[in-house]
């Protein structure tokens, strides 16, 4: 029997169906009325307190957070001018503190993190001189700004870095002990040796002092989420029985003790940690079942990470943040838009309860300042948690992404202008994994300040533009073509701006696209009293329209249609976007079916279980639910969705509906993927698993009962419009953007949207 801690059983669980809770008894219900763009406590004091960390002040209480800079470098490692003004316009915007994201120090020690020709996506900084004018560069610019920067330093990647080293070099990944790959478990990674182990602690010893000599302020130790210092720190992943790293806080002490006695004793030292992996809460039993986690069973406790956290102190640790789990349970770590605000308020607070009782002080004789993270986007929910004293500082990741102005416009009390994250992590994670760089779905200059201007240059050629279409699309072409001089008319059918998002806003889960919808519906009320946008809801545009008032340039972004199979009975399905406007349409409704199991699907059926008490059935016809989504937010649906009892049913294809419910095949074969599987990835198509069993056809007819069937099988681009017109030559210049070009996401409306805008 596995053993779990009871406090963090209690968090765990509530993570799924935190928003039904009372409000009124400070639960994650209260903290859901804080997660809008109010400013109720304005002015932010505490916010804007500065603070001390060894040497260094801090002018503010806002750290941005360690967001991967992969492919923000050249293949040297050295930052490139992408990385430099990602970080310059985030210095820019007002944020105190700045953190890297991770560079290795481990090059030729960890087999996973170098490519062929010893080449990188990673920045580095332990290369060879070559790569140090561009840190030289990038602490200068930061401090320009008035804001401190931390380099992020790991070990290595170990068994979470990429296992493609055994096909390109034929070498397998390491980690502490032997662990399964995280990506294709089926591989293993070898143990790195005593010697390797006191290179890397050699290594970050020397990257630190580099640091230092570049002009940076301070050095970040990346000892969470399952990363090589975690399994080096941890006994879920340290099993060694021999040497000195059979002891799990020697390897992180020892980096510190080096890092400290390279650099001296005023350079800050920060660690990311987390307090406990929450790996036999998040899986219990199923942990001793499972080929890939059932090593992981005697993770770290609460209090021996306390107490590993006080030790770190003494080596020389100036400042942490903590959070929970790894990348085995990956929406904790990287929290989705469906987990709560401020979702780690109460970690930061145990271990802030815990400094304070013992009397824990740095070597400077300070405080020990913990920062929270996790969803703080918010002014109000941050400036609650400082004053409430369950934090010293607050860390935002996305919300910078989203609006590197944040802390600029939070301290002059132009809240309703900050541009809010979404939480769908489909720029700033997926994008990478796929293999880009780290963007943004709701700012499209994140990762291309070096590319697009902060004001884009006025028109010279005023033109009569028209707009077909008031989603993310429609409204970004719109305000920012209005912005540069443009006549510009909008065009909504509709009464209310944001197309989809309307829908998309409704499920409690789905909070942060509200507070976007809310966002957009401000962007264009301002751009009609600043830029002389013409807005025009309830007005249906054809091509009668057009050829009458002549415009230069239309722009259709009307967006998507429901997708309809050709099936028997789909007329009396109910479409998932139309349920969710109009949830009278439930009527009594008990069991529901849901067809389709991505996220829209998913998203449906986990309103419906934990909002509307329904019985819910999912069907997917492919072998993944929600593939094609970031790790994280498939991971906490999914999970959720299990706990709840909801039937997911992948491999399986709908051929009828009926009066009493549908009529399916599904492959019953042993070798269609388990649908809950969420303790590792969907591996990028192009990514091929050798190792993978093949995939067998055994189908069975089966009738599922239910009240009411719920279609949400994808849309397709509503596009007539736009051809039509395209045949007639209605104007001189048509465009077709956002969904009704490529039915996808809101990363790809805006980013179309701003590119094009800004050109015409």
């Amino acid at each position: 029997m596995v053993q779990t801690d009871p406090v963090i059983q209690k968090w765990v669980d509530r993570f799924g169906s935190w928003f039904n809770e009372d409000d009124k008894e400070g639960g994650f219900g209260e903290l859901l009325n804080k997660a809008r763009m109010t400013k109720k406590l304005y002015p932010y004091k505490s916010l804007f307190t500065p603070l001390q960390i060894n040497k260094v002040t801090v002018k503010n209480r806002l750290v941005m957070a360690p967001m991967g800079n992969i492919c923000m470098c050249d293949e040297t490692g050295r930052p490139n001018d992408k990385m430099l003004q990602y970080f310059y316009e985030r210095a820019k915007g007002g944020v105190g503190l700045i953190t890297t994201g991770l560079v290795p120090v481990s090059h030729g020690l960890d087999n996973s993190i170098t490519e062929l020709g010893q080449l990188t996506y990673f920045p580095r900084i332990d290369r060879s001189r070559s790569v140090f004018a561009g840190w030289r560069d990038l602490a200068q610019g930061v401090h320009s700004f008035g804001s401190r920067i931390f380099i992020q330093l790991t070990p290595g990647l170990g068994r979470v870095g990429n296992p493609q080293c055994l096909l390109t070099m034929l070498k397998l990944p390491n980690s502490a002990s032997w662990n399964p790959s995280f990506y294709i478990p089926q591989i293993p990674c070898a143990p790195l040796s005593a010697g390797k182990l006191k290179k890397i602690i050699r290594n970050m010893g020397q990257a630190a002092a580099d640091a230092k000599v570049a002009g940076l302020d301070g050095a970040y130790l990346h000892g969470h989420e399952g990363y090589l210092l975690e399994q080096m720190t941890n006994s879920a992943f340290n099993r060694r029985v021999l040497g000195r790293y059979a002891d799990k806080e020697a390897f992180g002490i020892d980096c510190v003790k080096e890092m400290r006695k390279r650099t001296g004793p005023d350079f800050p030292i920060m660690y990311r940690i987390d307090l406990s992996l929450c790996l036999n809460e998040t899986y219990g039993e199923g942990m001793t079942k499972t080929g890939s986690l059932k090593k992981f069973t005697k993770g770290r406790t609460i209090n021996q990470t306390l107490a590993f956290m006080k030790n770190l102190v003494l080596a020389g640790v100036d400042i942490f943040d903590v959070d929970l789990g790894c990348y085995d349970n990956w929406w904790l770590p990287h929290p989705p838009s469906s987990m709560p605000p401020g979702c780690f308020l109460e970690v930061s607070a145990m271990v802030k309860d815990y400094f304070n009782r013992n009397n824990i002080k740095s070597n400077k004789g300070l405080p020990v300042p913990v920062v929270a993270v996790g969803k703080l986007g918010y002014p109000d929910l941050a400036e609650t948690a400082l004053r409430e004293n369950k934090a010293d500082m607050i860390m935002l990741g996305r919300p910078l992404l989203a609006d590197p102005n944040w802390p600029n416009k939070a301290y002059a009390g132009k809240v309703d202008e900050i541009r809010p994250c979404i939480g769908c992590q489909e720029g700033c994670i997926s994008e990478f994994v796929e293999g880009g760089h780290p963007q943004c779905a709701v700012n499209p200059r994140s990762g291309f300040e070096h590319t697009f201007p902060v004001i884009p240059s006025p028109v010279k050629t005023k033109k009569k533009v028209f707009v077909v279409g008031a989603g993310p699309a429609g409204i970004i072409t719109a305000v920012v073509a209005a912005r540069r001089g443009h006549q510009v008319t909008l065009f909504e059918k509709g009464t209310k701006v944001g197309g989809r998002l309307l829908p998309g806003g409704v499920a409690k889960i789905k909070y942060e696209v509200e507070n976007y919808r809310l966002f957009l519906d401000g962007l264009v009320k301002r751009a009609i009293k600043e830029a002389k946008l013409s807005f025009k809801p309830k007005t249906e545009v054809d091509l009668k329209l057009i050829k009458r008032f002549k415009p230069d340039v239309v722009v259709f972004t009307q967006g998507t249609k429901d997708a309809q199979l050709p099936l028997p009975g789909v007329d009396d399905a109910v479409q998932a976007v139309d349920l969710l406007m109009k949830p009278d349409l439930l009527k009594k409704a008990k069991k529901v079916v849901v067809i389709g199991g991505g996220v829209v699907g998913c998203e449906v059926a986990y309103w419906l279980r934990y909002e509307m008490d329904c019985e819910v059935t999912v069907i997917e016809m492919e072998k993944y639910i929600m593939n094609h989504t970031c790790t994280a937010n498939r991971g906490h649906l999914i999970y959720y969705l299990k706990k709840a009892g909801v039937q997911l049913l992948n491999c399986t294809r709908l051929t009828r509906v009926t009066k009493t419910g549908v009529e399916v095949i599904q492959n019953t074969s042993k070798t269609v993927p388990d649908p809950y599987l969420t303790w590792h990835p969907i591996l990028p198509e192009n990514i091929e698993n050798p190792l993978a069993p093949k995939l067998k056809v055994e189908e069975t007819p089966v009738t599922i009962n239910a009240d009411l069937v719920v279609m949400a099988a994808g849309g397709v681009p509503d596009n007539a419009l736009y051809l039509e017109a395209l045949a007639q030559n209605a104007a001189p210049e048509l465009y077709n953007i956002g969904d009704s070009f490529s039915a996808g996401k809101v990363l790809e409306a805006n980013r179309s949207a701003y590119r094009l805008a800004i050109q015409l």
